[in-house]
């Protein structure tokens, strides 16, 4: 079957989540994607719950490709990703800045010897600029893109967002660069560098925050489940528990007040539109929730949806990954491992019509493809020898 990126090689460079996430979803497009490792492994194969050398968050972020291992410390080691980078279409790394070029394998180094790369660099700051040297982890990118100053109650103690939102959000910018990078490329016959970072990834997502702050010159806070600039819009306390609630305009709010017996809120000067609402937000909450407390969250949902009122129930995992809309997606697919057995892993979000995503092949094991790609950059059967007795390859 042909894939969207049939006949695309990529060159996977990268540790943990960013990187090979970033080089998934490129594989799930229908890429070959070679995942290079040190003699160690990538570091997520020792996750909880591994077994076998492997844990299921590695294989959750590296299914479907190839896997070789190459000492690129070692000088042989360098010359193979060299080699291999002289004919792959795309290269993916997320090492800190400087690393890859001080070992010979930047950018530059590796543009002169195939013009046509498309090289992608994920970091935790950029390539540039006076942080640009920092190394980063999520937890960090969270705190300085200012995604954790505004993240859970007010007047509580700072909390990230529940999913790793800068290597994520990353993940999706790189890949974006690299498709971008691709479609330019059949014009011009000319690679060039993808550059982006956690931190930018945060700041990049924090439309409503930086808006509120740019044109108002107020500093966003916390607001627990609310919304910046649209009320009501928020998790609401019914008799069992939490709902979620958008009435995010001026016809939803009215609908929302004839449903729960206060047609009388619309004439409200606290609450006549969303300006309002938003400068009065808590009062508004406190009464509504006297009103859904007093019946289940099965009543309401049923009640809201009736009356198209956006609403939904704040699921569990177990709820999600069971959910009949999300296994109707294929949102959930099974992998079989070599070692793990049976995984179910997430599927992909994106359908495409004619040239759909491929999603069920499992994670590599360390050093799988090896020979297989070594034999298909030429290297003879003497020659991946010798690296191997140098150590330079596994």
């Amino acid at each position: 079957m042909q894939h969207a990126l049939s006949g695309i090689r990529v060159l996977d460079i990268t540790q943990v989540m960013a990187g090979p996430y970033c080089a998934m979803l490129l594989c799930d497009m229908g890429a070959d994607v070679i995942k290079l490792e040190p003699p160690a492994g990538d570091s997520t194969r020792r996750m909880a719950g591994a077994r076998g050398g492997d844990s299921p968050g590695f294989n959750a972020v590296n299914r479907g490709k190839r896997g070789i291992v190459v000492d690129i410390k070692h000088e042989q080691g360098r010359h193979v990703v060299a080699r291999l980078a002289s004919t792959a279409d795309v290269l993916v790394e997320n090492y800190r800045p400087g690393a890859m070029a001080r070992a010979g394998l930047g950018y530059e180094q590796l543009r002169a010897v195939n013009p046509r790369l498309v090289y992608a660099s994920i970091s935790g700051y950029g390539q540039t600029g006076p942080h640009g040297g920092r190394g980063g982890f999520d937890l960090v990118a969270q705190g300085v893109s200012g995604i954790m100053s505004v993240t859970g109650e007010p007047d509580r103690p700072p909390v990230k967002a529940g999913v790793p939102l800068t290597d994520l959000g990353a993940s999706l910018f790189a890949v974006a660069g690299v498709l971008a990078a691709l479609h330019d490329r059949q014009r011009t016959d000319a690679g060039q560098h993808v550059d982006t970072s956690l931190v930018e990834a945060g700041v990049a997502l924090s439309v409503w925050e930086a808006t509120e702050y740019l044109s108002s010159g107020r500093v966003p806070q916390p607001l627990g489940s609310a919304h910046r600039m649209s009320a009501p819009y928020q998790a609401l306390e019914c008799a069992d528990g939490y709902i979620t609630v958008g009435a995010a305009n001026d016809k939803l709010f009215a609908r929302l007040s004839a449903l729960l017996g206060h047609p009388e809120w619309v004439g409200d000067p606290q609450f006549e539109d969303d300006t309002a609402r938003v400068a009065n937000r808590r009062a508004l909450a406190d009464r509504i929730e006297q009103v859904t407390r007093t019946r289940p969250r099965q009543h309401w949902l049923a009640r809201f949806e009736a009356e198209g009122i956006p609403c939904g129930p704040i699921n569990t995992y177990a709820d999600v990954l069971t959910d009949e809309q999300i296994t109707a997606r294929e949102m959930v697919v099974e992998t079989h491992h070599p070692t793990l057995g049976k995984l179910r892993t997430l599927g992909t979000p994106l359908k495409l019509s004619r040239t759909p995503l491929a999603t069920g092949r499992p994670a590599p094991l360390l050093g799988q493809h090896t020979m297989e790609v070594l034999r298909e950059a030429g290297y003879s059967e003497a020659d991946v020898a010798e690296l191997r007795a140098a150590g330079a390859v596994r």
